[in-house]
This record gives structure tokens, C-alpha cells and sequence, in this order.
């Protein structure tokens, strides 16, 4: 048996490489089945067989409690970016003064998740996120998930390897069109995908991802170039980029790029730009390390994609304060990995002074690589005179007739009865930042209250009443009522913070409810304050002290109150009874780059919760600036002003040592 056991081991292993390295596949779908079926049957059976490097280990179903901390034996660096010609003309420069002759490796910047891998006498060991460059993840549970990954290398080898593992455009497309069926938030983009399918702990889910993995280097390599250690990654069975240009001059360098700047989109794959890397191994040596980046590589970014579209329509939407705001409504595009087809115009004087016009050919971007921006017209195009829009002048959803706020350049609709502003109060009220319902999410508040199941912020709590009633809608069951029920009733014990920014109340974001909680402690003396006090308060101000007074003052708010209190609401600030972290009462703390950990909500709650105060811009009085991936001019300004720099890792030490 055992005989048997080892022979498929080696035909499975001979087909995955074929399949996945070579591209060249010798087996039917059928064969490879059976064969794999087979050897789960052997294992089944004789489990004292079963070897580390089984393909069955592929399998997927393995679940850990939580991420344990990997420490790097090399450390993973961030590579620097540039973003023009001249700036790559600069880099060969520097590098030429050095080594007059140098030959470089133009790679794919992948656009996925830095991994290294650990292999022990050519067994697949372990798998690790870089984490802050020094302290990463032990992620192997998932790496192990990846089909294209060998768990036996062809040669018996002792080393580690490096790469990037990437969702493809195919698998990225199939999960959102499932999330979207289950009515689960969308992935913006394959690179959030694949970083939170590789950070799942339970394996199955990463396993059904289709996860794949490009490998791009060898810390500790023997060879003498670059480029031979590319080889020696295909030699051990791993998959290399097959775009991979040995090139020998600044012009092969640029003309590369140019190629790829162009056939990006004919990629099965994401692609954010060129890595330019010396070739000769001894060269890169020479050239070292900066405290952040490598000397011998760069990172050419792609400039933000900008992409044509027909503008068809402006449609305005109604917010829960019953600001109206034109979106534009275009032709569906795909821009930076994702699809849009809205963009928000702000108001009138925007749209005008873009000079946008419905029918025109339009440019649309992200800005800051995130938020959809429509750039302008293609005014070449506009082959007609197209009419100039003009705002309506009653509500798109009420009817009722809109007046200009105070800055006179927005609108609004002033009915405080208006479905929209309803609507959207009730989502605000159910949001993660505030009331934190899981369950009541933005389709679901409309759907219920177009049935007139939830006509107002009280009525969430009386959805109890109508168990059996939600039981019998599509998409229902006794498990998702029950879960949503507890949710709902857990928002009862929310502190009082949450519950200020909930309600509504003008100006008053998550920073100043948070402000105010601490200050009153108690709902009733912040309704008790004078305005005059409330004015007194840091960052609150005249505006927003009136804007208080106005909505305690008003009957309908000072009713749903008794209504909250009477169903056992909670109006106490907890986090006065917590304790608070030494390292952050009353200090300001900036966050740049790109986080792995934690979103920028995340953090900003834990610097809140230890005390801390959270700010946009980088001073004198910055604490500490906490840094990811790719930081900007936060970054340079700390270190001109001598503000500590705190990795995620450095972070959460802070976060320990009270």
C-alpha cells in the first residue's frame, strides 16, 4: 500500500507541476480527480501513511484561534516608489556611479500580498506575512490552500523564498458576483480580496478563493544574478512571472515600460506597476539599504488610470440631514480593479464649473486610488450643444420645495418627514460606527421600511414583537432573526459616544460625541449644558454648541430619548470606567501608508479607547506617527520634526506596556 501511496503522491505532484508551472497539463480533470480521491482514501484508511508534503494538505478545513508572530531571519523591505521617467533616469544614475555597467530585472509589480516562504530539506514548513518588514503572520494554514504553491520542492533545498500571492481577475469577479447574491459587502479590488482571504483563520474559505502566488526572490541566494536565481525558482517548481526582461540599459528599462503600460489590461491578473531591480547580486550588496528601502530596486507606479466613459445621467440622492447631492451615472467602467458607474458632483457650482454636461464623453479616476472622481469632459468630443444642468428645485423623493443651506451653495430638502431622510437616518442609526446592528444593513432598512416594519429608530427595538412576521420573509430564517434580535438588543449596552453620534445630531461626527461623552459623562448634564459651556468645550465651538442646544430643545428628539431610555437604553460613557493607557491620554497620533492590520476605523478606535486623540496632519505636537505601506509626506514630516515612527508592531507594544 504504501508503494502505491508514494507512486500518487508523485503523479499528482508531476500533474500540478505540469498544470500550474508549465502550463501543459498531461491529465483529465477526471484522472486528477480519481487519483486524488484515491489517495484521500488511503489516508483514510492508513493514517500513520500520511506524509507533510500530501496533496491532500491542499485540501483546506484547518481553523486557528489566532495569527501568530513570525520574526524574519532577513528583513522584508518596502521597495521605493517613483512615478516618472525621470525619476527612473535618476535611480540608474545613482546606481552607474557606483558600477558604470549594471544590467537590470524589469518584473510585473504584482498588485497582492508580500509572503516568504520556508522550506526544510525541500518540504514546505511555513508561511508568513511581512508584516511591518521585521515582524509578520504566520500564515501557513492558508499558503497551504494554494494549489500553484509545491509542498516538495524538486530538489531537496533549505530555503526561503519570496513573492507575491494574488487573487486573479477571474476568481476576484466570482466571489463578488457570490457577495453580492448573499448581499455581503462588495471587495473593492482583487488586493483587498486577497489579503482577506489570506488572513481568514478558518482555511476552507481562503481554499475557496482561488488564491495564486507569482515567486520573485531569494533572500540568501548563492547565484550571481537576479535573473539566475528566477531560474533557479522555476528549477524547484515554483511559478515565475513569465513577463520577467533581463535588460541592459535606461532606453530597454523605459521601452518595457511603456509595453506593459499598455497591454496591463490584457493580464489575467492586477498589475499597480514595473519593479526595477540591479541584476548582479554582489552590485545589490554594494548598493545596500537605506532604514526603509533597498538602494537597488525601484518601484515604477502607474500615474492614476483614467478611463472613458459616457456621462448618461446626474441623479440626486437625499442624505439623512436632507442635503440633496447630484451623482453622476455613467456607462459601467472598470478602473483600478473594480467597476463603477456613479460618482458623487457635490452641487451645482461643481458641476458647472467642470462644465459637465449629460451626454458627454467624460474622464473618470480614483482619487487617491479609492474614491470614483469624475475629472472632467472630453470636450473634443462633444460633437452638439448639450444643455447645462440645472438642480431640481423640489425633492427627487418628497416633492417638497428645496431651500439652500447656509453655505448657499448646497441644497436641501426641509422635510423632516421625507422618505429619503428617513431612510438614511435609520442606516446612519444601524451603522458599524455607531449602533453597530449587525444584520440591518442598507438594503434591508429600505426593504423594511417601504413595509412599514421600521418607520422609525424606536421601531428597531420593537422588530421583537414581529419575530415570526420577519421569519416568513425571503432571505429569512429563525437563525438570521435570532442573530439580528441579539444584535439589536446588545446595541442597548453601546456607550454613550455611540449613541451620540447615532442619533443624528448636526456636526457631530464619532471625534466630537466622543468628546462630549467623556466631558458630561451622562446624557442628562450634556441636555442640561448652556450653550455658553458647550462653546467653552476644544473643538466644539459656537456652530456646533447651537447645533446641540437646537436638537435637545426640539420635542420629537426629547421623545425619542424617554422612548430609547424607557426600552433600557444605555446613557453612561463607559469608557470612563476603563482604564486608559499612559502611553496615550491626551496625546495626538497620525496614521499614513497603507495598514495590513487594521483599517483606519480600527485604529482609530484603539488610540481612542487607551485615552488617545486621533489627528489628520503631522505638528509639533504629534506624539507619534503610526506607518504602513507606501507613506507619504506625513512620513517626511515626522522625521523633519523628530515625531517618533511607530510600525503596527511598535503600535501595538505601546498598546501592552500600560
Amino acid at each position: 500500500m504504501k508503494q502505491r501511496y508514494d507512486e500518487l503522491i508523485a503523479l499528482i505532484e508531476k500533474a500540478n507541476y505540469e498544470y500550474y508551472t508549465l502550463d501543459n497539463p498531461t491529465l483529465t480533470d477526471r484522472e486528477y480527480d480519481n487519483m486524488m480521491s484515491e489517495l484521500l482514501d488511503i489516508e483514510e484508511k492508513y493514517p500513520e501513511l500520511r506524509r507533510p508534503d500530501s496533496p491532500t494538505q491542499k485540501v483546506g478545513g484547518e481553523i486557528i484561534s489566532e495569527f501568530k508572530k513570525v520574526q524574519h531571519k532577513i528583513p522584508m523591505f518596502s521597495i521605493a516608489d517613483v512615478f516618472n521617467e525621470s525619476e527612473i533616469v535618476a535611480f540608474d544614475e545613482r546606481v552607474r556611479k557606483e558600477f558604470p555597467n549594471p544590467s537590470y530585472v524589469c518584473e510585473l509589480k504584482i498588485d497582492g500580498l508580500a509572503v516568504s516562504l520556508i522550506y526544510e530539506n525541500g518540504i514546505f514548513k511555513s508561511a508568513a506575512t511581512r508584516g511591518n518588514g521585521t515582524i509578520g503572520e504566520d500564515i501557513t494554514h492558508n499558503v497551504k490552500t494554494i494549489k500553484s504553491l509545491p509542498l516538495r520542492l524538486n530538489k531537496p533545498e533549505t530555503i526561503e523564498v519570496r513573492g507575491e500571492i494574488y487573487m486573479p481577475k477571474k476568481s476576484f469577479n466570482k466571489l463578488n458576483e457570490q457577495r453580492e447574491k448573499n448581499g455581503e459587502p462588495l471587495f473593492q479590488n482583487p488586493r483587498n480580496a486577497a489579503a482577506g482571504s489570506i488572513r481568514q483563520l478558518d482555511s476552507s474559505i481562503a481554499k475557496s478563493r482561488n488564491l495564486d502566488a507569482f515567486l520573485y526572490h531569494v533572500p540568501a541566494t548563492t547565484k550571481k544574478t537576479h535573473y539566475e536565481a528566477l531560474m533557479e525558482l522555476k528549477e524547484l517548481g515554483f511559478i515565475v512571472n513569465p513577463n520577467i526582461k533581463l535588460v541592459h540599459n535606461i532606453s530597454e528599462i523605459l521601452d518595457y515600460i511603456e509595453e506593459w503600460t499598455e497591454r496591463r489590461d490584457e493580464l489575467p491578473y492586477e498589475i499597480d506597476g514595473i519593479v526595477i531591480k540591479v541584476n548582479d547580486i554582489h552590485m545589490q550588496k554594494e548598493l545596500g539599504n537605506t532604514a526603509k528601502y533597498p538602494k537597488w530596486v525601484i518601484a515604477y507606479k502607474f500615474p492614476a488610470e483614467e478611463v472613458k466613459s459616457k456621462l448618461t445621467d446626474i441623479v440626486c440622492t437625499v442624505g439623512r440631514t436632507g442635503q440633496i447631492t447630484p451623482n453622476a451615472v455613467f456607462d459601467p467602467v472598470k478602473v483600478m480593479g473594480s467597476t463603477i458607474r456613479r460618482a458623487t458632483l457635490h452641487n451645482e457650482k461643481y458641476i458647472q464649473d467642470k462644465d459637465l454636461r449629460i451626454g458627454d464623453m467624460i474622464l473618470v479616476h480614483k482619487a487617491g486610488d479609492v474614491i470614483p472622481e469624475v475629472v472632467g469632459p472630453v470636450l473634443s468630443e462633444r460633437k452638439t450643444e448639450l444643455p447645462i444642468y440645472h438642480m431640481p428645485d423640489t425633492c427627487p423623493i418628497c416633492g417638497t420645495k428645496l431651500v439652500p443651506t447656509e453655505s448657499q451653495i448646497d441644497l436641501m430638502c426641509p422635510n423632516d418627514d421625507c422618505p429619503a431622510r428617513n431612510i438614511e437616518s435609520l442606516i446612519h442609526y444601524s451603522d458599524r460606527k455607531a449602533m453597530n446592528i449587525e444584520g440591518l444593513g442598507e438594503r434591508i432598512i429600505e426593504d423594511f421600511y417601504n413595509m412599514h416594519i421600521i418607520n422609525n429608530i424606536i421601531d428597531i427595538y420593537n422588530l421583537k414583537d414581529k419575530k415570526e412576521e420577519l421569519i416568513e420573509l425571503e432571505g429569512f430564517g429563525d437563525k438570521s432573526v435570532n442573530n439580528l434580535l441579539e444584535t439589536i438588543e446588545n446595541s442597548k449596552k453601546v456607550s454613550l459616544e455611540k449613541l451620540l453620534y447615532a442619533i443624528g445630531i448636526k456636526g457631530i461626527g464619532e471625534k466630537n460625541a466622543k468628546i462630549l461623552a467623556k466631558k458630561y459623562n451622562t446624557l442628562d448634564k450634556l441636555m442640561a449644558a448652556s450653550e455658553s459651556e458647550l462653546q467653552s468645550i476644544p473643538d466644539i465651538g459656537p456652530i456646533l454648541a447651537q447645533n446641540i442646544i437646537i436638537f435637545f430643545n426640539n420635542p420629537e428628539n426629547i421623545e425619542l430619548i424617554n422612548n430609547l431610555k424607557s426600552i433600557g437604553m444605555n446613557t453612561t460613557y463607559l469608557g470612563a470606567t476603563t482604564k486608559e493607557n499612559e502611553n496615550f491620554i491626551g496625546k495626538r497620533f497620525v496614521v499614513t501608508g497603507t495598514l495590513e492590520k487594521y483599517t483606519r476605523d480600527e485604529i482609530q478606535a484603539l488610540i481612542e479607547e487607551n485615552g488617545g486623540l486621533w489627528a489628520s496632519s503631522v505638528t509639533k505636537n504629534t506624539a507619534a506617527v503610526i506607518v504602513g505601506d507606501n507613506p507619504g509626506s506625513k512620513y517626511d514630516k515626522a522625521k523633519e520634526l523628530n515625531i517618533p515612527i511607530w510600525s503596527e508592531t511598535d503600535f501595538e507594544e505601546q498598546l501592552k506596556s500600560e
